[in-house]
């Protein structure tokens, strides 16, 4: 629709009553979109979601959305993926989300240009007492180890995010580190998204240690993390003690026969039951990590994932054939259907 059509809809926002969710992502809205929307939004008295990922705010856009979102008493989710709204943008919107009467409760700004600047802005805004963002998602920018020590600090201090996602920004082992140590403090955060960056095995162990005895992450995901098989047996060893970890996504490691063998040690525990989803893919194994999943699966039935994931490995039709069998027999004797994708 553009920037002509981002005009006319901003046009009735001023007087609608009922509209809750406005959708605009992927329009190539710019500029001149974001001047009118700004306006249609600080006159609105209904909208709740306003979604504008992949259009072409740039820094300029989202500082012309922020004095809109400052007028605002009913924005509780916003969407702005893609926009390249870069340091000066964020720290605009931070200054603006301060200023709201109705505080945000989810911020998605992945893949927006964010550096270190940006973060320090983003953090500032986390620490401040009128903060209630429960989602947040910074998925594929730079923030790096030294802006992931910086957020690490926020969360000692933050007490409402359940849910953060900062894959795919370069945080290396003092990144992981920081984040892990501030995790122990935080009371809120149960959802944790790492995924591609290059944690390496160091960063696995300084991982494992935190979510070992941690009773509030409920889902991790590593995809991608060139964990190696020596990571993916810390976090196997973690899940002796872990009760809560429902989801786990490790996709993408490289763990082979080997990392899914310690693994599948592990998830045989008697009374590990709390797993439902795993994710496996892409991780080169063969039939040898299938038959150690399927022994699992055999020795733990109330234990088994209900949703297993080993797609874009090496695994022959007898891998197959027994991880099959060891479901069928999880469903005779509990009653779960569990679903493998290969």
């Amino acid at each position: 629709i553009a920037d002509e059509g981002a005009a006319a809809l901003a046009g009735m926002l001023g007087f609608n009553t009922e509209l809750t969710k406005l959708d605009l992502g992927n329009n190539v809205i710019d500029y001149e979109g974001s001047v009118a929307l700004a306006k249609g939004v600080s006159e609105n008295a209904s909208l709740k979601v306003l979604n504008l990922s992949g259009n072409y705010l740039g820094g300029l856009g989202a500082k012309a959305l922020s004095e809109g979102m400052r007028e605002n008493a009913t924005i509780e989710e916003l969407y702005l993926s893609g926009n390249d709204i870069g340091d000066e943008g964020t720290e605009q919107l931070m200054q603006s989300l301060k200023a709201m009467k109705m505080p945000l409760k989810k911020l998605d700004l992945s893949n927006s240009g964010l550096s270190r600047a940006g973060i320090s802005s983003l953090c500032a805004y986390l620490k401040s007492e009128g903060c209630d963002l429960a989602w947040l998602s910074l998925y594929m920018n730079d923030v790096s180890s030294a802006g992931a020590q910086e957020l690490a600090e926020a969360l000692r201090v933050n007490s409402s995010l359940e849910h953060l996602d900062i894959g795919g920004n370069n945080i290396g082992l003092d990144g992981v580190r920081a984040v892990a140590e501030a995790i122990k403090e935080n009371k809120g955060i149960t959802t944790l998204e790492m995924g591609y960056n290059p944690l390496s095995k160091e960063g696995a162990e300084v991982l494992a240690e935190q979510i070992k005895f941690d009773a509030k992450i409920t889902t991790l995901r590593l995809g991608w993390c060139k964990l190696g098989f020596e990571g993916g047996q810390a976090i196997a060893d973690a899940l002796r003690f872990n009760e809560t970890i429902g989801t786990l996504d490790l996709r993408g490691n490289t763990l082979g026969d080997k990392g899914v063998s310690a693994l599948s040690q592990s998830l045989k525990i008697v009374g590990l039951e709390g797993l439902s989803q795993l994710d496996l893919g892409y991780n080169e194994i063969k039939d040898d990590g299938a038959f150690a999943l399927a022994q699992a699966m055999k020795a733990n039935p109330e234990g088994a994932a209900a949703s297993i994931n080993m797609s874009n490995n090496y695994i022959t039709k007898m891998g197959k054939t027994a991880l099959e069998e060891a479901a069928s027999m999880v469903n005779e004797f509990t009653g779960k259907e569990v679903s493998i994708q290969y």
